[in-house]
């Protein structure tokens, strides 16, 4: 069993997971295989399992790489390669965008990917950039089952970046089952065209995502994902023996019981004592701003006056 641990958060990890190795590496076996345990420095929200309500930051693509699949998207090597559209044109006047949809693309749930669900997932979008896209659009037409037609008001030389990149409006989902479980629902059970199907989540726990053997450019070559959420909150800050909290929330680093003192006493050594008129990490009131360990420093400056 391969297990990987404490990667960093970057979309491009899984996308190697499904290329493969570098060529002249061993083959991998046809059948997916072992689990990778992904150390996440956050936790993970059901938000990021719904393309419609990307952010504006790459940190939930970390989840939407692995569940879903875009028109076009960033690969190693081309920042904007063919995947559930195998081709597409501009007008010369720049204000009609053509889309050929790849055949027999599925989503987990076995529906197909078709031009509807393009539309619809262009329309749901409601995340970073929403404006700035929706008021440039004039139309989303669908000739056929295959084929995708954006019509702009006006030309738009950055269309293809807010499209593919600014926004998550480009990250397909199925219509006919977000309509059927409703946008809580897609939350708790998301299906998606990418290359790992959800298994479970634990909130602030984990994420467990599944190899779908059916995905267009490659089965993965790791079977099981595992996004799993490294405690920073403050109940973990306190297990540790390297800090102590107060009643004031205040952080500060452990120091030596006085001598004979009471258990649980702390004395500042000498030489840990700031200066008059400098700052130090003990002499600092740390902000409590969440379960995630979104923490911050609110230095003060302390006067230690005559010795």
């Amino acid at each position: 069993m391969r297990q990987l641990r404490g990667l960093f958060a970057s979309p491009f990890v899984l996308a190697l997971l499904i290329l493969g190795p570098t060529p002249g590496a061993a083959a991998p076996a046809d059948a997916p295989a072992g689990e990778m345990i992904w150390g996440a420095h956050i936790s993970i929200a059901p938000t990021w399992f719904d393309p419609a309500e990307t952010s504006g930051i790459i940190t939930p693509f970390m989840v939407i790489y692995a569940l879903h699949d875009s028109m076009i998207k960033p690969m190693p090597g081309n920042p904007m390669a063919p995947s559930l559209a195998e081709s597409w044109n501009m007008s010369a006047d720049g204000l009609v965008y053509d889309f050929v949809l790849r055949k027999g693309v599925k989503f987990h749930n076995g529906d197909p990917v078709t031009a509807e669900d393009v539309k619809f997932s262009l329309e749901r979008y409601r995340g970073a950039a929403n404006k700035a896209l929706k008021e440039s659009v004039a139309a989303v037409e669908t000739p056929d089952a295959g084929r995708v037609r954006i019509r702009l008001k006006r030309p738009w030389p950055d269309f293809m970046t807010f499209y593919l990149g600014a926004t998550g409006a480009a990250w397909i989902v199925p219509k006919k089952y977000v309509e059927k479980v409703g946008d809580e629902g897609f939350k708790k059970a998301p299906v998606g065209a990418g290359p790992y199907k959800f298994v479970s989540f634990t909130p602030g726990v984990e994420l467990v995502l599944e190899a779908f053997d059916q995905y267009w450019r490659k089965t993965p070559n790791v079977k099981r994902v595992i996004f799993r959420s490294i405690p920073t909150t403050r109940r973990a800050w306190r297990r540790s023996s390297a800090v102590r909290w107060t009643s004031r929330t205040t952080f500060a680093a452990s120091s030596p019981r006085r001598s004979g003192g009471p258990r649980g006493s702390r004395s500042s050594p000498t030489s840990a004592r700031p200066r008059t008129g400098s700052t130090s990490p003990t002499s600092g009131t740390r902000n409590h701003r969440g379960t995630t360990g979104a923490c911050g420093w609110r230095r003060t400056t302390r006067s230690t006056g005559s010795r």
